[in-house]
């Protein structure tokens, strides 16, 4: 793994006003009002990749401005994984192999067997770990703000649980903290002043964790981005606690071995 240097540091730092400038701007184009300079300079960085795209602009609902933000914004990623190397960016502990970091040519095997196509009654859709088409398809939703959606969901005390493992760059634990801590709703004061618990299984901690009402988020320990891969044993008990709605509770026999 390279080391960002202060040099580095200061000239991919320089992006980060463009990009947030250019993240406000998606979502919120008119065609009707004038556009500023830096907005038009947006759109015509956007036009010199349109091609190799193969995706529709459309200057009237926003994709113009979506789509500049994302390759501004996308410099700052790639900026740091050039100076990072082989890492890679799902689990900073390991080296990127293969076009997706990993091999799932296991995974992709089995999913696609006849019986497992004929009991998920998907026909003969082939599985791919990742589509072109589809994320293709769904790039002009990257930098769109989503979490705006969320509060109102939170309100009708519908839970909601954000986690992320500890080892993951490209969704990691500090933005997603961020984000979680910084949202505004009726119970964000409570939230933030909320304490963080050691989350236990089998008597030992897997990460930690903070909840107020429906909200919750935990931090997994010893995971990167695919955290039932790398802490399966975790990442059950959180989704069965979750479903439950005993997170922040343990077992009789874990709270004693925490207490001991």
């Amino acid at each position: 793994m390279g080391v960002i240097k202060k040099s580095d540091h200061d000239r991919i730092n320089k992006l980060v006003p463009i990009c947030e400038m250019a993240i406000k701007l998606c979502g919120n184009f008119a065609s009707e009002r004038a556009l500023s300079c830096l907005e038009h300079s947006l759109m015509l960085a956007l036009l010199f990749q349109t091609y190799s795209l193969d995706i529709a602009v459309d200057s009237t609902d926003g994709t113009i401005s979506c789509m500049a933000s994302y390759f501004v914004c996308n410099n700052i990623f790639n900026g740091i994984m050039a100076l990072a190397g082989d890492t890679n960016y799902y689990d900073v502990r390991k080296k990127c192999e293969g076009s997706l970091c990993y091999d799932f040519s296991n995974m992709e095997s089995f999913l696609n067997k006849k019986s497992v196509r004929d009991a998920l009654g998907v026909g003969n859709i082939d599985f791919v770990s990742c589509s072109p088409t589809v994320y293709q398809a769904m790039l002009v939703d990257w930098m769109r703000n989503l979490e705006v959606g969320i509060p109102v969901l939170l309100e009708d005390g519908i839970k909601l649980l954000v986690y992320a493992g500890e080892y993951d760059l490209i969704c990691n634990w500090l933005g997603n903290s961020r984000w979680v801590h910084a949202m505004e709703w009726s119970g964000q004061k409570e939230f933030v002043a909320s304490p963080e618990v050691p989350f236990i299984v089998d008597g030992a901690e897997a990460g930690v964790l903070k909840t107020h009402g429906a909200l919750g988020f935990l931090k997994v320990h010893d995971a990167g981005h695919m955290v039932p891969m790398d802490q399966p044993k975790a990442a059950l008990e959180m989704l069965k606690r979750w479903t439950k709605g005993t997170l922040s509770d343990a077992s009789d026999s874990e709270k004693l071995v925490a207490e001991m």
